[in-house]
């Protein structure tokens, strides 16, 4: 049919190659069927960088045999030949059901092949285009990097369909290397997983192709380039080979990991010693069962948090201020008198460009049965709107805006705008957000139910007028969402003004400063704001001649 042209290909990856410069800043959950309340494979993506993401419609297409991708490196023109067909794509998710999701655990940076064709966004991008199964998109991305090298750093990338869920872990050969190392398994049904920038699969089977897949030289490079010692006597780990543990990955990564774990399966009683860096703690399992089936509005609420409840809450202590709030400024880590520090990494982070949760389900029509729920901004202040798979477009908010200049037209900008608001005085605003965000998901996962039935009945009859149908639902609760947080907004600019409280409209009153923090100011600057007593002053006494 027609050739696509490098210039059009820089344009189609636009979006995902914003993923490559928030390095280390990702977080993923995987829940399997059995793990779910009602069936569903979930997986999470909060996709962490300063960017405004535009998500995008790909539609199907036929290839004819010659069509091919051009991809330029070095000067010269790559070809990847196209497949007879390629699938439609709805964000990160195709038209299948599966979907995908990624964390960047960097591992070895002198293993980053710059002769590599494929950076991991493209390779996710692909997957979903030429895959309907998480197997089948295993067996895309790395039979491409085979031929065609792979470019980026180490990446752990989460792979879910109707049916099983999947983690990928792969790094590369270093410069001029060909293809890339990598492995894959296959999370118990009945268990969740957990990913945050740091690799997680140690041990793995090497006679269980239907559990596990990698490539044939993951040891033996390991032992060649010294990552690895057979003679140590202790078995291959995939995660102390090629992503060394560090005290700086611990705090950073598997903090993130604990808290999911924590929430997830209370009965166990995680602790955090491995995170804090105690040598002697035994590193978190790769899969644990939860308590309890979780509902999407549970792993909607695992995306949220900063410790909240923990030693490590972030939103208690001098660093959050006054009014308890748990964002931290980049850079991360700083020094004092040559001591380094760092705050803490939490799940929620106000650098969340975007993030979802998905939902691909079994016992329904695909386009029915796949699901993002789809949300801007930082995870904690957002409001997850749904995107079914089969949808042709995104409401225009959606995909409006740049870093430039802020656009009252744009959601990312809007959500944006209430979040860094709130922070003025964060314990009373976060109320008013939460009671919205509340509202809105409540009602769209009370509704679920009924869209879908009639989503299934017009399918048994016109499949493109289920598609229409959908795409007009998603649009119309996108553009819901959109009007309600501009209107949002405006509340807490009015209601919050000058540092006055509004409770009643039209009312302001003085709510001042919380005890805990006054104590604070008077031990580090009492003297200077101790107001002098009023002592009367003695008559005077006259003197008698």
């Amino acid at each position: 049919m027609f050739r696509i042209s490098f210039l059009f290909i820089i344009i189609l990856f636009f979006l995902l190659a914003v993923f490559a410069s928030p390095s280390q800043a990702c977080t993923n959950i995987l829940v399997t069927k059995g793990a779910s309340k009602d069936g569903s494979v979930m997986i999470t993506y909060s996709c962490d960088g300063e960017f405004v993401p535009h998500p995008r419609v790909i539609p199907a297409a036929d290839h004819d045999p010659n069509d091919s991708l051009e991809f330029k490196i070095d000067g010269k023109i790559v070809k990847v030949p196209q497949p007879p067909h390629t699938y439609k794509v709805v964000g990160l998710m195709n038209e299948h059901q599966l979907v995908i999701g990624e964390t960047t655990f960097s591992g070895r940076e002198e293993l980053i092949n710059p002769q590599g064709l494929f950076h991991y966004w493209t390779l996710m991008r692909l997957a979903l285009q030429r895959a309907k199964t998480a197997r089948e998109a295993i067996k895309v991305i790395t039979g491409l990097v085979e031929k065609y090298g792979y470019r980026s750093s180490g990446e752990s990338i989460s792979i879910a369909d109707p049916n099983e869920a999947w983690i990928l872990e792969i790094i590369g050969p270093g410069p001029g290397g060909k293809g890339a190392e990598w492995v894959a398994v296959k999370v118990p049904d009945g268990y969740i997983s957990c990913h945050a920038n740091k690799a997680r699969i140690g041990t793995f089977p090497l006679h269980d192709p239907e559990n596990c897949l990698y490539s044939k030289n993951v040891i033996s490079f390991a032992i060649k380039k010294g990552y690895y010692n057979p003679k140590s006597g202790e078995p291959f780990r995939f995660n102390e080979a090629y992503c060394p543990d560090t005290p700086r990955n611990r705090r950073y990564s598997d903090m993130r990991v604990w808290s999911i774990f924590r929430r997830a399966a209370p009965s166990k009683h995680f602790s955090a010693a491995y995170a804090r860096g105690d040598q002697n703690a035994k590193p978190y399992p790769l899969w644990i069962k939860p308590d309890r089936k979780l509902s999407v509005a549970d792993v909607m609420s695992l995306m949220r948090d900063h410790y909240e409840g923990t030693p490590y809450d972030m939103t208690k202590g001098i660093d959050a201020g006054p009014f308890g709030v748990p964002d931290r400024w980049r850079p991360i880590s700083w020094k004092v008198d040559s001591t380094e520090y760092a705050w803490e990494r939490p799940i929620s982070t106000q650098q969340t460009g975007f993030s979802y949760v998905s939902q691909s389900r079994s016992w329904l029509p695909d386009g029915v049965g796949g699901l993002l729920w789809y949300g801007l901004d930082n995870t904690y202040t957002s409001c997850y709107m749904p995107v079914y798979c089969s949808v042709d477009s995104f409401a225009t908010p959606l995909v409006t805006g740049s870093l430039k200049q802020y656009d009252w037209n744009s959601a990312w900008w809007i959500f944006n705008l209430v979040a860094n608001y709130a922070n003025l005085r964060y314990s009373y605003m976060i109320k008013d957000i939460l009671k919205v965000q509340k509202e809105l998901e409540g009602e769209f996962l009370a509704k679920q139910s009924s869209i879908e039935k009639v989503a299934l009945d017009l399918a048994k009859t016109d499949h493109r007028a289920m598609e229409r149908y959908l795409t007009n639902y998603s649009v119309l609760q996108q553009n819901k969402v959109f009007k309600r947080w501009k209107q949002l907004a405006v509340y807490l600019l009015t209601k919050y003004n000058d540092g006055y409280v509004q409770e009643r409209p039209g009312r302001p009153t003085s709510k001042g400063y919380p005890k805990s923090w006054l104590k604070r100011v008077v031990k580090e600057k009492g003297a200077q704001y101790r107001l002098p007593e009023n002592k009367k002053k003695k008559p005077e006494s006259k003197l008698i001649d």
